[in-house]
C-alpha cells in the first residue's frame, strides 16, 4: 500500500458512538453522530469518507461510508479483495470492464447492493448526490486499470 493511502487511513475521523454506547463489541451510531472527513487520496476529488467500524489500512474487517457529489466519477480499477457496496441514499451506477463506458452502466438506487469479486475490473459514477457504504477485509487497496487514472499520481 502507497503511504499517502496507509496514512490517510490510519488518521480517519471515526464516527462517534451514540447511546452512550463505548462497548468496542457493541457500536451503534445515529446517522447525525457521523463525523465526515475528505476522501482517501485513491479516490478523485470530492467525496468524504467515514470509518464505522475498523480500519480499512489493517487486516481485519471494516466498513465505511463514502459521500460523493453528483456527477462524481471514478475510473475503471479493480481491488485485491471482496469489496460489497449498499446504497444509503442516492444512486451509484456501476459498470464492468476496463474502459469507462457510460452506456454500461447499471443504476444501483438507494437500498440497491454489489458485491465484487477480486481482481474485478469495474468503473462507477453518481449522477445525483450519493452515499454509499463500502465494506470488506482489509487493507482496503484500489487500483486503476490505467495508471494515468490514480489521483495519486496527479499534482
Amino acid at each position: 500500500m502507497r503511504r499517502s493511502t496507509f496514512v490517510f487511513l490510519t488518521m480517519v475521523v471515526l464516527a462517534v458512538p451514540a447511546f452512550g454506547a463505548d462497548d468496542k463489541d457493541h457500536v451503534m451510531f445515529r446517522g447525525s453522530d457521523l463525523k465526515w472527513s475528505a476522501g482517501p487520496p485513491s479516490l478523485p476529488p470530492g467525496a468524504q469518507i467515514t470509518v464505522l467500524e475498523g480500519n480499512p489500512a489493517e487486516e481485519g474487517i471494516f466498513t465505511m461510508r463514502l459521500k460523493m457529489p453528483a456527477g462524481y466519477r471514478i475510473s475503471p480499477h479493480w481491488h485485491p479483495a471482496w469489496e460489497h457496496v449498499t446504497v444509503i441514499e442516492g444512486s451509484f451506477w456501476m459498470g464492468r470492464g476496463e474502459k469507462f463506458n457510460e452506456a454500461a452502466l447499471h443504476e444501483i438506487p438507494a437500498g440497491g447492493f454489489a458485491t465484487m469479486a477480486p481482481m474485478l475490473r469495474h468503473f462507477a459514477m453518481t449522477k445525483v448526490p450519493t452515499t454509499i457504504q463500502l465494506h470488506g477485509m482489509g487493507p482496503w487497496q484500489l487500483y486503476y486499470v490505467n495508471s494515468s487514472d490514480d489521483p495519486r499520481t496527479k499534482k
